[in-house]
């Protein structure tokens, strides 16, 4: 610990200061302690030194000038929709919380009781948990660079589960299926490719007819769209085409023979956005409300877009696909995350299940 230096004042008094970190412009900041005589004002620095562990920096740095730092440094590291969805996290939950709480005077109570405030206000466990990992990470920081106590670290973590998603059942899936075939279009089609090759909503906007390799029978995602949060422009959002969120997602997907004669119908140029069919794309959010309108066309249950590759998922584990298959046709980082997330037994294939229980008695 950097416990400062001593010396007398022209006053008589003696003073001890601490370094406690910088200031916004780069100059470095110092705390003083006085008394009649030196050892009484290192006494004093002592005694705060000890409102925190004796090993780590007493310091006026605001969690908010932390933050602002931490983004600094590591806005060059981390993908554009990455940093976004830091930012957001940290503007509306951690400034206002800790904002202008000095990062060595958070109490493990005060962290405790905001985790408490968000589960009231509806946030859920997974939500907080991220919420947390960011705080641990911004003061992992601070904690190398500034030595200040990283007190997220012991932390207990609120425990989340994977909220089940839901999914339309066998005979819903036939009729949207039905659906979609008697009433085809760009939409349509987008609906086909997530539903029978688990494409995601942001990699499907993203697509163009070049990724499409008819011939070969090869759709190849590379690309993923999304709209974030815009820190630098004039418009509070704004939609970006990036490379898909892991290296695991850029993916190239065999296309089923039945969606080829499809594809070929709506073929357009290579440049062109397969979803729009010009260069112009379809954005996700757009997407979604595609979908739901479809979904109360055909008189089915409103379900996210998202349902559509867990339902692939699902349907292809029933057809006897071996996970790790699986996993690298989603384009997943394990195949863990396939089996926890996206593979949901329904009541019809417990009870098929089940009933293999009447030849084994």
């Amino acid at each position: 610990m950097n416990k400062g230096s001593s010396y007398k004042r022209k006053d008589g008094r003696w003073e001890s200061r601490m370094y406690i970190g910088k200031e916004e412009n780069g100059k470095r900041k110092y705390r003083s302690f006085y008394g009649k005589t030196r050892e009484e004002a290192e006494y004093k620095l002592m005694l705060a030194s000890r409102n925190i562990a004796d090993e780590y920096v007493l310091t006026e740095m605001t969690v908010s000038y932390l933050v602002n730092e931490w983004f600094h440094v590591i806005s060059s590291r981390v993908k554009e929709s990455t940093s976004a969805n830091y930012r957001m996290k940290a503007d509306k939950h951690i400034i206002p919380a800790f904002g202008n709480t000095q990062c060595c005077f958070i109490k493990t109570k005060e962290i405790y009781a905001f985790i408490d405030c968000k589960m009231k206000e509806g946030l859920s466990v997974r939500y907080i948990y991220d919420i947390l990992v960011l705080l641990k990470s911004i003061f992992r920081y601070a904690s190398r660079e500034y030595h200040i106590k990283n007190v997220f670290e012991n932390i207990i973590m609120p425990k989340h589960t994977n909220t089940d998603i839901s999914i339309l059942s066998k005979d819903q899936q036939i009729e949207l299926e039905g659906y979609i075939s008697a009433n085809p279009s760009l939409t349509a089609l987008g609906i086909s490719l997530s539903l029978y090759m688990g494409i995601r909503i942001g990699e499907l906007c993203a697509l163009q007819w070049e990724n499409i390799d008819i011939e070969k029978r090869i759709i190849t995602v590379k690309k993923t769209m999304q709209r974030i949060q815009n820190y630098n422009g004039q418009t509070k959002t704004k939609l970006i085409i990036t490379e898909p969120k892991s290296t695991n997602s850029i993916r190239e997907i065999p296309i089923p023979d039945f969606l080829i004669n499809n594809l070929s119908e709506f073929r357009k140029a290579d440049k062109l956005y397969v979803l729009s069919g010009n260069i112009k794309p379809v954005e996700p959010r757009t997407m979604q409300y595609r979908f739901s309108k479809i979904l109360k066309n055909a008189n089915l249950p409103s379900v996210h877009y998202h349902s559509l590759r867990h339902l692939f998922a699902t349907n292809c584990i029933a057809l006897g696909f071996d996970v790790k298959t699986l996993s690298e046709i989603l384009g997943h980082s394990s195949v863990e995350v396939t089996l926890s997330r996206y593979v949901h037994s329904s009541m019809e294939r417990k009870r098929a299940y089940m009933k293999l229980m009447t030849f084994a008695a």
